[in-house]
């Protein structure tokens, strides 16, 4: 029977790394230290097949290592910025424990508290409703950072942040720019939630562009969302094109708009908002507003790594790209000479 090798332990790192116990454990989690050493103790833990005991750490620190991760994910965009966001705790020896909040406030309600139970470190949040009180709940010795918007009735908590004017006023001048005047938006929101940052300036940007825009509100699901898209297409003064403020629904408009007959772009054009790795396997390409994930999921670790330490500082903005692919044209004459409704 082969003999078990001994666990190894955080001195065994510091010693092969030649740095001492702190100084390791801070490179281990990212939270100091050089870029250059912060690699090399990571290089050096995977190599001597070091893991963290949380038993032990929470005995030591009065923390779990544990940290919540909670998004809507069947939207397509969090699932992946969930995986991220794992792969990225996980290498600084944190480990996490995603939640579905399924674009339902009540559901992440339960969440947070489920969070608040189980006593973990931090938590990385793509809200659902970001004004929501329960946030709360989460009390001061817990280290929170929402990713989309701020969570305002949570003090203390960090934020990445998005430049979603610039994301709005690039997508709807470049319909403009084509010649649409008349715009759907699909926008994952409930009843229940407030408008959403992008949401409040698409109106305000559309009026600017003198676009005629129609806004829906549709289900966080691709196919539930369908019904949704296929209802405002098969309107007599449907929209020439469709602006989604997920790459999720825009899947949808293209599911949609084969079922009531249409084609995109000749009849349709449409602008998602994530290219999500999808993007680029519809046919035609989806255009669409890209951001740098990398980035957003780094931001955000860090600044919970510096909350936890206290030492954060919140980054500016991400400004999304427009990302051109085939899914956008003018509209057909037909579609640019519809009036407007009285």
């Amino acid at each position: 029977m082969p003999r078990q090798q001994p666990r190894r332990t955080l001195q065994d790192l510091a010693t092969t790394a030649g740095l001492s116990l702190a100084a390791t454990s801070y490179a281990l989690r990212g939270v100091r230290g050089s870029p250059a050493t912060i690699r090399r103790v990571r290089e050096l833990a995977d190599e001597m097949g070091y893991t963290v005991n949380p038993i032990a750490r929470a005995l030591a620190s009065g923390r779990t290592g544990s940290v919540g991760v909670s998004g809507s994910l069947r939207d397509l965009w969090q699932q992946d910025l969930s995986v991220l966001l794992t792969r990225s705790l996980r290498r600084r020896g944190q480990y996490a424990t995603i939640a579905d909040a399924d674009g339902d406030p009540e559901q992440e309600r339960l969440i947070v508290e489920q969070f608040a139970a189980q006593r973990i470190d931090g938590a990385v949040v793509s809200p659902v409703d970001p004004t929501a009180g329960y946030w709360r709940l989460l009390g001061p010795q817990v280290a929170v950072v929402s990713i989309g918007d701020a969570l305002v009735g949570r003090p203390g908590s960090g934020s990445v942040l998005f430049d979603n004017r610039h994301g709005v006023e690039t997508a709807l001048a470049h319909l403009a720019g084509l010649g649409h005047r008349r715009v759907g938006l699909l926008t994952p929101s409930l009843p229940s939630t407030p408008g959403r940052p992008a949401e409040v300036l698409a109106g305000q940007v559309a009026a600017g562009l003198e676009i005629e825009l129609i806004a829906i509100g549709a289900p966080v699901a691709t196919t539930e969302a369908v019904a949704t898209a296929a209802a405002l297409l098969s309107d007599p003064g449907r929209p020439s094109g469709v602006f989604c403020l997920s790459d999720s629904l825009a899947f949808a408009v293209y599911r949609a708009a084969r079922e009531v007959g249409l084609r995109i772009p000749e009849d349709l054009s449409v602008v998602g908002y994530d290219d999500h790795q999808l993007a680029v396997l519809v046919s035609p390409g989806l255009t669409t507003l890209a951001w740098d994930e990398d980035a957003i999921v780094e931001a955000a670790v860090s600044q919970l790594g510096g909350l936890l330490t206290g030492s954060a500082s919140a980054p500016p903005p991400f400004r999304p790209e427009l990302i051109v692919r085939g899914s956008t044209t003018a509209p057909a004459r037909s579609a640019r000479s519809v009036p407007s409704p009285r």
